[in-house]
């Protein structure tokens, strides 16, 4: 007889996420019926009893805002790659009891652009300077040759921007955001930016463009990214990242490779529709 496993995403607010869709679609899908995948309002005061409550059952946890650096503490261990951003999205927990870390976020990034047709580029542009936007410089040090322009509204942001790029070994330079019409010129544009940020810049979208990558997407499509696809460049959407990085965490918590991309991307499109 099959042991019922559970997995979760928290955050706070978690109300609006498509991680449960996704997870149980890929359940559905790998025939795991004795597993379930659920959502939780948890902030960071509230983190550490959540963890103190879990039990044998717990296969594994989806992180978003604001715990993906709170969680680090709690953890036996965590990959090179949420260490080099110092941010861990997913956590596994193993048979012997130890809670392991990872980001699927960088990864899930590049497998994204990889899926568009984006394996090199010579130079980049980042909208943005968040906690996305240092996981968009860590998928960047993988794809990117040259330079990457950070479009930043403060000074402070910048200084942050610039010491991202050398702990990740990026070529990184910073612009005002006043000018971040010019980013749209480059041959990627990674767009990190809140819901509407960026929407004053689709005027700016350049005759022809090239690649853009919009982490957002609800709404979707953004003006910027409509525009853009107007204009007949390549789009890449939030649901893409979401899709990419959420099989990698099935399969870690799982053990189950590969994830049915294919079924969890509808299954995210059927939610967004019906939104």
């Amino acid at each position: 007889m099959s042991t019922a496993k559970r997995a979760a995403v928290l955050g706070s607010p978690i109300a609006h996420s498509l991680s449960p869709v996704l997870h149980r679609a890929a359940y559905e899908e790998l025939g795991l019926t004795h597993w379930s995948y659920d959502r939780f309002e948890v902030d960071e005061a509230g983190l550490p009893a959540f963890f103190a409550e879990l039990g044998p059952e717990w296969a594994g946890l989806s992180l978003t805002m604001p715990l993906k650096r709170a969680v680090i503490p709690l953890l036996d261990a965590i990959s090179d790659t949420a260490a080099s951003v110092e941010a861990v999205n997913t956590v596994v927990f193993t048979e012997d009891g130890r809670r392991l870390g990872d980001n699927t976020d960088v990864p899930g990034m590049v497998a994204a652009l990889r899926e568009h047709g984006i394996e090199q580029v010579g130079s980049a542009a980042v909208l943005g300077a968040g906690a996305t936007a240092s996981s968009a410089l860590a998928a960047l040090a993988r794809v990117c040759t040259g330079e990457v322009v950070a479009y930043v509204r403060s000074e402070a942001r910048a200084a942050e921007m610039r010491q991202w790029g050398e702990r990740l070994d990026v070529e990184v330079r910073t612009a005002g955001w006043a000018d971040a019409a010019e980013a749209l010129r480059a041959p990627l544009v990674i767009a990190t930016t809140p819901a509407g940020t960026t929407d004053a810049l689709a005027d700016a979208v350049p005759e022809r463009p090239t690649t853009l990558f919009d982490v957002l997407y609800d709404p979707w499509p953004t003006a910027l990214a409509a525009r853009w696809s107007m204009a007949g460049g390549a789009v890449v959407s939030g649901l893409d990242l979401l899709v990419h990085q959420a099989v990698l965490q099935v399969e870690q918590m799982t053990g189950r490779s590969p994830a049915p991309l294919d079924a969890m991307r509808k299954a995210g499109e059927r939610a967004l529709a019906a939104r």
